[in-house]
This record gives structure tokens, C-alpha cells and sequence, in this order.
């Protein structure tokens, strides 16, 4: 998707998603550093499950509505509501009383207005969020926001093989070949939905050009979303803290790591499921893209979900599993 041609320029919201353990969090913080537009740290996940359920809140614009709903957004991910927005107190209270008298009454105004007021409290005025997964549901994204800019991320999936790894409980990766399904399926599904919208509304960028040359990525970025580099801003220099005059830096040294961290045969798993989405997303394939004989991907199938079993029954009885043994105590000698 080409960002430069035509496609009307706004003050809408900007995505950032991709295959987790892609570098999201990364241009999320790099992001941030820009001087209109606030991107708060942790992950949303609400966006998506409320969109699919707005019709459970048809009284939003009430008193009592709004509070149930700003009540479910908390009991959801308060983690994110009072840890991560950074320029306002989640109040259900307060938050209700302004959002009534801004005449906000759907779920996708009281969602906005979140962002927008923590927006404001930053001393933005335009707002962004980073939550990986919703990389599969640029259509609903789009359809609350039809203005919003999204950047799909993508990192080569042989080192997010090797990062889901160092959290396989949590994205239940406990083989290169799920793996391998895991990331193509994210970036396939991701590009096929941003290939459908305008053309300007969509960026794809590679983790690794960021690392390289993150000047030009940055430009690249900033002219899709229509926001100027720190530093391009005509404020006196008083009024810029020293955040938002240098962008942060990152470590090119992290990537290509799977080069040493996986042997020939992870390398020819991974390259047999996800290949042609390596090529596609120009990074060099080493072996062949020809898939895996059917019993030996049925045996790497059955080996993560046993695996994923034995981790819940593991967590499900840890409190039985975790006892201390304890030595005798010792008797008392006898006299004589």
C-alpha cells in the first residue's frame, strides 16, 4: 500500500498493530514522543469485545448506562485504565458526568472520549493506541473511526518465534511450527483487511528498517499520519519538553537473532509453514518453503496442545503440587 496516494488528511485516531512480540511497544514510545499525539502505554483489548457487544448498552446516553458501561470498562482491563493513561484519573463518577455533558451516548463515543480526554491531559489533542491483536480486525477499527491511520508492524517471525519462546505461557507457543502459524496468520490476515481500505490509510513497516534507519522510518511515519517530527514544531523551545524535541533511540542489534538462537531444522519448520509470508515481507528464506509431510506437523499440532493442557492442569493444582516437606522434629536425647 502506497501511503502517498490521495486520501483526505485528519486528526483521527492512529493504530498500531501486528503479530505481538513484533516492536509494538517500541513505536509506541517513539510515537509518543511526538508533539500532538498521545499514545498511551499498555494495550487497550477493549476496542474489539465492546464493539461486537455495543448493543448491550443501548442506554449509554443515561446516567445509569453510563456508568454500567464505564464500570464494564474497568472491571475489563483496569490495568491499562488506571496505570496507562497517563494524562487523567479513571473516575466512573466524574468521567460519567462529563461524558453526559459532552453528549456522548454509544460506546464508541465513550471509548473515544477516554482516549481523548487522557489525550487532552497530555497536552495533546490527537490520540493513538497500540494493542497488537487488533491487527485482525482493521474492519472494525474502521468502522468506528473511518478516518483513523493504521501501521501494521512486522518483524520477521523467526525472531518473534524466538520471543513468543520467552513467554510461551502466555501465547501458549511451545513449538517453532505453532509459532510459525502463529505470525503468518497475524500478518496475512492484517494485510489482506489493509490492502481493502483507501489507499493513505494504511502503512506496513518493517521492524528491522526502523532499527536501520529509523530517520527515514520516522518520516516515512510521520508523513502517513500526517504529524510533524519533534523539532519541526514553531514553538519556543520552552514550551517542548526534552521528549518531544529528540525522538528515543533504539538497539540495532536486535534482530536476526534467530540466525544463531535456532538450529537448521527450527529454521527449515518455521520456513516450511510460514515461507512465502517471509518472501512477501522481504526477508531472505535459507530452506524451503515446501511444507512439512502431515504426520510430522500433526505430531508438532498434538505436541502444543498437550503441552498447553499440561500448563493448565499445572496451574489448576499448584496449591496441592506446592507443599514443603518438612524433617521430623527431633526428639528429645533421654537422660539417665
Amino acid at each position: 500500500m502506497n501511503p502517498s496516494l490521495p486520501f483526505p488528511p485528519s486528526a483521527g485516531p492512529v493504530f498500531i498493530v501486528g503479530a505481538p512480540r513484533s516492536g509494538t511497544t517500541m513505536l509506541q514510545y517513539i510515537l509518543d514522543d511526538l508533539p500532538n499525539l498521545s499514545m498511551p502505554t499498555g494495550e487497550s483489548h477493549f476496542i474489539v469485545p465492546l464493539y461486537r457487544n455495543q448493543a448491550a448498552y443501548p442506554d449509554a446516553g443515561t446516567s445509569g448506562g453510563m456508568r454500567r458501561l464505564l464500570q464494564t470498562l474497568h472491571d475489563f482491563n483496569a490495568e491499562f485504565l488506571d496505570t496507562d493513561l497517563h494524562g487523567m484519573k479513571f473516575d466512573v463518577d466524574a468521567l460519567a458526568e462529563a461524558f453526559l455533558a459532552e453528549g456522548r451516548d454509544s460506546v464508541r463515543d465513550v471509548i473515544a472520549g477516554i482516549f481523548e480526554h487522557n489525550a487532552r491531559g497530555m497536552g495533546k489533542a490527537r490520540w493513538g493506541d497500540k494493542t497488537p491483536y487488533y491487527a485482525l480486525h482493521l474492519d472494525k477499527l474502521i468502522d468506528w473511526w473511518p478516518d483513523a491511520r493504521i501501521i501494521h508492524l512486522v518483524r520477521d517471525g523467526r525472531d518473534v518465534a524466538l520471543s513468543l519462546f520467552g513467554r510461551k505461557h502466555d501465547f501458549s507457543a511451545y513449538n517453532v511450527y505453532y509459532a510459525a502459524q502463529y505470525w503468518q496468520k497475524y500478518v496475512d490476515v492484517c494485510r489482506e483487511q489493509g490492502r481493502r481500505l483507501p489507499a493513505g490509510q494504511y502503512l506496513e513497516l518493517r521492524y528491522e528498517d526502523v532499527l536501520n534507519d529509523q530517520a527515514a522510518a520516522m518520516r516515512t511515519v510521520c508523513d502517513f499520519i500526517g504529524e510533524p517530527l519533534p523539532g519541526e514544531v514553531p514553538h519556543p523551545a520552552s514550551e517542548l519538553d526534552e521528549a518531544s524535541r529528540q525522538l528515543k533511540t533504539v538497539n540495532r542489534n536486535n534482530q536476526e537473532k534467530w540466525r544463531r538462537a535456532l538450529n537448521a531444522w527450527q529454521i527449515r519448520v518455521f520456513e516450511s509453514e510460514a515461507g512465502a509470508t517471509l518472501q512477501q515481507s522481504g526477508y531472505p528464506v535459507l530452506t524451503s518453503t515446501r511444507r512439512l509431510p502431515l504426520p510430522v506437523r500433526a505430531l508438532y499440532r498434538l505436541h502444543n496442545a498437550l503441552a498447553i493442557k499440561l500448563y493448565r492442569f499445572l496451574g489448576r493444582n499448584r496449591s496441592k503440587l506446592n507443599f514443603v516437606v518438612r524433617p521430623h522434629a527431633q526428639q528429645p536425647s533421654s537422660t539417665s
